[in-house]
């Protein structure tokens, strides 16, 4: 596990993830030319309410891969 630090509204924040999902936002967020900030931020203001962000993360990396 390793911590993410990002802005949210703000508001600095940090989740714990696997290197893999990492790696994968990493690649997301250079192939259509935005920041991880920006993607975890919609993931933030798109998940269901008691979602854990960091969970919510892995499951949107996991179906954007699986596209």
């Amino acid at each position: 596990m390793k911590k993410l630090s990002v802005s949210l509204s703000g508001h600095q924040t940090s989740v714990s993830l696997e290197q893999e999902f990492i790696t994968e936002l990493q690649r997301i967020a250079k192939d259509n030319q935005t920041s991880i900030a920006s993607i975890i931020s919609d993931i933030d203001a798109n998940r269901l309410p008691n979602t854990n962000l960091s969970s919510a993360i892995r499951i949107w990396v996991l179906k954007t891969v699986h596209k």
